[in-house]
């Protein structure tokens, strides 16, 4: 395998599937197994997980709901989502351990670094809620953060889409994908991998992003065992 330890990043909006909002069981015991391919190989694997599908902050703020408000409640629901995916994982016979910014010990560990490197050692699947803890700061930057934490090998962000593009390829039929791209031309020509903090963090700590899609069966895999699949940069 080309990587040892894994930050896999989701969107709350890959777990509704098809429907609207909420979390769509079959997607979600879809990604349980594709996870479990790469855990069975003895990859080391931490997740981080949106809230979009539940909640969205800036949405709220949006309609008038205080800005640092509307991101506590988006925290809570990527905890809705991390139990969600903490059960699917379990039924697919994976040992997992749930760690949240925000202190919920009913239902989570508290993240401590040294306990989370332990588990992940132990291979236990990690999964980190309520993103950094912090409002104003959005998962993306709480992936990154943790991956450099725990030294992770990558991240890998998993979408709807195949890879990173020149423009937006559902907006633009002319659009082309990166096979690979530098962390300073994804800055020069402007594009979209994530928010500027995580991307900047990610870049300064020299921990490669892959972008890749999520919903394709065994990409996952693919990534992982070092196939060019999606877009890599570095």
């Amino acid at each position: 395998m080309k990587y040892k330890r894994i930050l896999l990043k989701l969107s709350g909006e890959a777990l509704m599937g098809e429907n609207q909002y909420g979390i769509d069981p079959q997607r979600l015991s879809e990604y349980a197994q594709e996870i479990k391919k790469i855990h069975a190989l003895g990859v080391e694997i931490a997740i981080v997980i949106g809230g979009g599908n539940i909640f969205r902050g800036v949405a709220g703020a949006s309609k008038g709901m205080d800005r640092v408000q509307g991101d506590y409640m988006g925290m809570l629901a990527t905890v809705i989502n991390g139990m969600a995916l903490q059960g699917a994982l379990e039924d697919a016979g994976m040992l997992t351990r749930l760690q949240t910014a925000l202190k919920i010990e009913e239902i989570a560990e508290p993240y401590i670094k040294r306990r989370a490197v332990r588990h992940l050692e132990k291979n236990r699947i990690v999964i980190f809620g309520a993103g950094t803890g912090n409002p104003y700061f959005t998962t993306d930057t709480a992936a990154v953060l943790r991956g450099v934490e725990i030294n992770a090998d990558v991240i890998l962000k998993g979408t709807r889409v195949d890879g990173v593009y020149t423009a937006d390829p559902e907006k633009d039929a002319n659009a082309t994908k990166y096979e690979s791209i530098t962390f300073t031309d994804v800055l020069a020509k402007g594009l979209n991998v994530m928010d500027t903090t995580a991307f900047t963090l990610s870049q300064e700590n020299k921990l490669p992003i892959v972008v890749f899609d999520m919903n394709k069966e065994n990409n996952l895999l693919k990534v992982c065992q070092g196939e060019n699949i999606g877009t890599t940069v570095y």
